[in-house]
C-alpha cells in the first residue's frame, strides 16, 4: 500500500534559502530510490519558516529504506544545522479505508 510522508521542519531566521537548496538536493537522491513516487515542497504562507515536505512512496518498506540510508543521514546532517527544531515526521497510508483493531 502506498504511504505520504510529511516531513516538517522549522528553520532558523536567515536560513531558508540555504535551507531549500539543500531540500532540491534531497529531492533529486530521493527520485532516484526504487519506491519514490512524488514530492512536494511547501512553505507556510504566514511563517516562511516552516517548510513541510510530502513525499509518496509505494510501500513503507521503501521510504524506510530511504529513511535508514548513509546517504539521507548525511543529507539530513546538513539541514539540521539549519533547523530551529527537531524535525517532525508522519506517515499516512492511502487507498482504501479498512477497519483495525486498536
Amino acid at each position: 500500500m502506498a504511504i505520504r510522508v510529511f516531513i516538517k521542519r522549522h528553520m532558523k531566521t536567515g536560513k531558508i534559502d540555504e535551507a531549500l537548496e539543500l531540500l532540491k538536493t534531497f529531492r533529486r537522491h530521493a527520485m532516484a530510490q526504487p519506491g519514490y513516487i512524488s514530492g512536494e515542497t511547501l512553505i507556510n504562507h504566514y511563517d516562511r519558516r516552516s517548510i513541510t515536505v510530502v513525499s509518496t512512496w509505494a510501500r513503507i518498506d521503501d521510504w524506510v529504506r530511504w529513511q535508514e540510508s548513509e546517504a539521507r543521514a548525511a543529507n539530513e546532517a546538513e539541514l539540521e544545522k539549519l533547523l530551529e527544531e527537531p524535525t517532525r515526521f508522519e506517515i499516512y497510508d492511502l487507498g482504501t479505508l479498512t477497519p483495525q483493531n486498536d
